[in-house]
């Protein structure tokens, strides 16, 4: 039977990831905002650069006050023609908090899976869906996400608050979303975009790089991340 490559929805998928998310190796630790600081509106703003050789890049930009995205945008181009695109903003206590190089190709296939960034850009904290929910547990509910318009599209929301994720917390916390809020301030958020089209035949399939390491009933090519940024405190 053909394994179906349009729908990637699954609370085991979100368990794997968790499960990967914790086994990161350690970062030094990351110190606890304080003060009136804490509390400030933010703006951040993020240059996408390529990963996996995706010849994608955009730009991205947030607002944040408190435990709330208050507005977001991210402009992207070079994408998957047509396709749909997880995006994500990544965070974790135990992650570098930084975009991932080629060193973390552990199993040396010539690629970045999305598993293997973990430890660079953390687990999941929002996903930045154009309806509904946006916990963790959305992260790969295809049918929410951006698709592309021959490669580019342009995504904005308001509102999106932040929730509590066990495990992202920095020292001493359990990853509030107080916690998670104010490490994003601090500049600690990656926005990464997923989706890549390895074998240029305008679909995600089985064909351009094998099963997911999220869920083997998945493409890889649905999964992993072409396009990644820091999210950096505006000066």
């Amino acid at each position: 039977m053909k394994r179906s490559t349009t729908t990637f929805i699954g609370t085991s998928v979100l368990a794997m990831v968790a499960a990967a998310s914790l086994g990161a190796g350690s970062a030094s630790a990351h110190p606890s905002p304080s003060g009136n600081g804490a509390e400030r509106t933010v703006t951040l703003s993020a240059q996408l650069d390529e990963l996996n050789n995706s010849g994608a890049s955009g730009t991205a930009s947030a607002t944040v006050r408190n435990q709330k995205i208050q507005h977001i945008e991210v402009h992207a181009h070079g994408l998957t023609p047509d396709a749909p695109h997880a995006q994500h903003i990544h965070y974790g206590q135990q992650a570098l908090n930084e975009c991932p190089g080629v060193d973390l190709d552990t199993n040396m296939d010539g690629r970045l899976n999305t598993v293997e960034g973990i430890p660079a850009y953390g687990p999941v904290v929002v996903s930045l869906n154009t309806t509904g929910d946006t916990t963790p547990a959305s992260f790969l509910d295809v049918t929410r996400f951006p698709v592309s318009d021959n490669g580019s599209y342009s995504y904005s929301r308001d509102n999106i608050d932040f929730t509590r994720v066990a495990g992202t917390g920095y020292t001493g916390g359990g990853g509030t979303a107080k916690q998670i809020a104010d490490s994003i301030r601090e500049g600690e958020g990656v926005l990464v975009i997923h989706g890549v089209d390895y074998n240029d035949n305008g679909v995600y399939d089985f064909e351009g790089a094998g099963a997911s390491k999220l869920d083997p009933n998945l493409p890889a090519e649905a999964t992993d991340p072409a396009v990644c940024g820091v999210l950096e405190v505006d000066k």
